[in-house]
């Protein structure tokens, strides 16, 4: 009776200990999964700024955030973030681009200004401010967003729900450590590099059409026709 008894005491504890392990794994399935789901896919276009320091490359979240992409994607097409530049790079933090409205070294013209005095409606998510994630700047207002946005260089949970994010780095880590390692200074909250950080031109492709050497591949031979045709037409003139 005592052995037998033993025995159904085993099975019992082997019972629990077979029902916690389950239950353990099913928490942690759900875990993961809550962390993939805020985990969002990336459209196809790809927008790459030129840099003093080298290029970056980001992909958009249409998904998440689709009119700040519209709007971001747009200022990009106008060649709005030409001749801008990073106001502020705060290591492990962010690299923040400026508002083109003030930013750029050159003037705007009416189409472009057009674009970048609109604002955004705040289109806040889940998804978690991690670096490379790139994320909406904007005052109190929850709509003010405009054109400036940042690089995060960090983890920074506390912009999470905050600020809206729109998409991520691509490519181009290395040029974000650069500028981590250039020299600062400080006014009031902001740390910012003592040196210009200037964009100096912009361009995108699509992953699903085409890779930036099709791209580049393409602009010469549009770059080659031209020329054929002026000297062509050059000659018409003067034979």
């Amino acid at each position: 009776m005592g052995s037998g008894a033993q025995s159904l005491e085993m099975w019992r504890g082997k019972r629990v200990s077979i029902f916690i392990v389950i239950a353990c794994t099913s928490l942690l399935c759900s875990a993961f999964n809550g962390a993939l789901a805020t985990v969002p896919e990336l459209g196809s276009t790809r927008v790459v700024f030129q840099t003093n320091y080298g290029d970056i490359e980001f992909g958009f979240y249409p998904s998440v955030a689709p009119k700040t992409v519209e709007h971001i994607f747009k200022l990009v097409r106008l060649g709005c973030y030409n001749t801008n530049h990073f106001f502020r790079v705060d290591r492990g933090f962010v690299a923040q681009v400026a508002d083109v409205n003030g930013g750029r070294s050159a003037p705007m013209n009416a189409v472009q200004k057009l674009e970048a005095d609109r604002t955004v409606v705040g289109e806040f998510s889940d998804v978690k401010h991690v670096r490379g994630i790139l994320s909406m700047g904007r005052f109190s207002d929850p709509d003010s967003a405009a054109s400036s946005f940042s690089m995060l260089l960090g983890d920074a949970p506390h912009l999470d729900g905050e600020y809206a994010v729109f998409g991520k780095v691509t490519k181009g880590d290395e040029t974000l450590r650069k500028l981590e390692q250039l020299p600062t200074r400080k006014e009031g909250i902001f740390v910012m590099p003592t040196e210009r950080i200037t964009i100096l031109s912009s361009y995108y492709y699509d992953t699903e059409t085409e890779t930036c050497e099709d791209d580049r591949l393409m602009l010469k031979r549009r770059l080659a026709a031209s020329a054929v045709e002026i000297e062509r037409q050059r000659m018409k003139c003067f034979p």
